[in-house]
C-alpha cells in the first residue's frame, strides 16, 4: 500500500524555476517527483508509470492545464489520481473551471510552501482511503458473488431435493390408491400447460407444479374402506372423503417454501360458481391455480378407467368442461385449455403410461 510519504507525484509547470522549486520541496519530504515542462511529456509518462497525484499548471504551451486535467480523468488507469491547480490565475470563473473538469484543489500562486505541503498530504490521505475502499468494496463484491452462486446451488439442490422427494410422494399416493396410477404426474403436466397457455410466469407455474403435486397428500388420513371402496359412497364417507383437503392443507402449510402451495391444495375442489367444497368461494376468491388445476384434475379423471366405467376419449372430456363452463370452471381457464391440442393431452398421457408401466416392471425385479 502507497503511504503518503513513499507516494509518486507528477509535477507539470512550463516555468523551470517552478519546477525546481516544488522538486526540492517534496524530495525534502520523502516523495518521488517526476517533473515535466508541458502537458503531453507528463500524459506519455502517467500512462506508463501511474502516480497518485499531479501538480498541474494551468497556462502552458501546446495545451493547458484544463486540457490535461480532461485527459486524465477519461483515462480509467489515470482518473483515481487527484489533481492539484498551481496557477496564477486567480478569478472565481478560472477556479470553477478547474473544478468541473475534475480537479481536486485549487491554489493560486505565488504559493507558500507549507500550504501546498499541507494540502498534497491531505489529497494524498483521501486518495489512500478511497483506494482502500474501493478495494474493500471489490473483495466485498467478490465476496458476495461467490457466496450468491453457492446460495444459487444450494437452492437448486434444495429444490431438486423437493421436486424429486414430491414425485416420489405423488407416487406412493398413487399405488396406494390404484384407480389413479400415474395421476399427480399427469394433472402437474396438464395443469402447467394450461398455465402456460394463460401465460403464467415462473414463479407461478412452480407454485402449480407443487400445488398439483401434493393436491390428494392428505389422502393418506383417510381410511382404506372408504379410499379404495369400488361403489358408490355414502352421504357420511363423502363428508370423510372430503376432508382429505383439509388434511392436504394442514399437512402443506407448514412448509414456508410451500405456502402458496398450500392454497392450490385447499381450494382445487371449489367450483367457479360458488358450490365446491370446503369454503364455497366465488369466481376470483378461488385463487388462479386452483381454478387451473379444476380443469386438469377433471381431464384426467374423466380419461381414466374407473370400475364403474371406461376412460372417456378427451374429445368428449374437452366438450364436458366447455359444458362446465362459467359453473364448475373459470371461463377463462376454460378458454386457454381448449386452445391447446387435443395431441398434447394424449401425448402426455401416453408418456406417463408408460414411465407408469416401467416403474411397475422395475419394482417386480426389485429386491426388498
Amino acid at each position: 500500500m502507497t503511504t503518503t510519504e513513499t507516494a509518486s507525484i507528477i509535477v507539470v509547470d512550463d516555468q523551470p524555476a517552478n519546477l525546481k522549486l516544488l522538486e526540492d520541496m517534496l524530495k525534502v519530504s520523502g516523495y518521488k517527483i517526476r517533473s515535466f515542462p508541458r502537458g503531453r511529456l507528463a500524459l506519455a509518462a502517467a500512462s506508463q508509470n501511474p502516480p497518485d497525484l499531479f501538480l498541474l499548471d494551468i497556462n502552458m504551451p501546446e495545451m493547458n492545464g484544463y486540457e490535461v486535467c480532461e485527459r486524465l480523468k477519461s483515462d480509467p488507469e489515470l482518473s483515481a489520481a487527484p489533481v492539484i491547480f498551481l496557477s496564477a490565475l486567480n478569478a472565481n470563473e478560472d477556479k470553477i473551471k478547474a473544478f468541473h473538469t475534475g480537479g481536486a484543489d485549487y491554489i493560486t500562486k505565488p504559493f507558500q510552501l507549507e500550504e501546498v505541503q499541507a494540502r498534497i498530504q491531505t489529497h494524498l490521505r483521501l486518495h489512500e482511503l478511497q483506494q482502500t475502499l474501493r478495494r474493500q468494496n471489490d473483495q466485498l463484491e467478490e465476496l458476495v458473488n461467490q457466496r450468491t452462486k453457492q446460495l444459487q446451488v444450494a437452492v437448486r439442490r434444495i429444490k431438486s431435493m423437493y421436486d424429486q422427494t414430491l414425485r416420489a410422494l405423488g407416487g406412493a399416493l398413487d399405488l396406494r390408491d390404484n384407480e389413479t396410477a400415474g395421476h399427480s404426474q399427469r394433472v402437474t403436466r396438464y395443469s402447467l400447460e394450461i398455465g402456460q397457455a394463460m401465460n403464467c410466469n415462473e414463479e407461478e407455474l412452480g407454485e402449480l407444479a407443487l400445488g398439483a403435486s401434493l393436491h390428494d397428500i392428505g389422502k393418506i388420513g383417510i381410511p382404506d374402506s372408504i379410499l379404495l371402496k369400488p361403489g358408490k359412497l355414502s352421504p357420511e364417507e363423502t363428508e370423510i372423503m372430503r376432508r382429505h383437503v383439509n388434511i392436504s392443507h394442514d399437512l402443506v402449510s407448514q412448509h414456508l417454501f410451500l405456502s402458496h402451495a398450500a392454497q392450490i391444495v385447499l381450494t382445487h375442489h371449489e367450483f367457479f360458481d360458488g358450490s365446491g367444497y370446503p369454503q364455497g368461494l366465488i369466481g376470483a376468491e378461488i385463487p388462479l391455480g386452483a381454478r387451473i388445476f379444476a380443469v386438469a384434475d377433471t381431464l384426467d379423471a374423466m380419461t381414466s378407467d374407473r370400475p364403474y366405467r371406461a376412460a372417456l376419449p378427451f374429445r368428449m372430456a374437452r366438450e364436458e368442461i366447455r359444458r362446465c363452463s362459467g359453473s364448475q370452471f373459470d371461463p377463462d381457464v376454460v378458454q386457454a385449455f381448449r386452445r391447446v391440442p387435443e395431441e398434447v393431452w394424449s401425448r402426455i398421457r401416453a408418456e406417463s403410461d408408460l414411465e407408469t408401466y416401467s416403474h411397475r416392471i422395475k419394482s417386480c425385479f426389485t429386491t426388498p
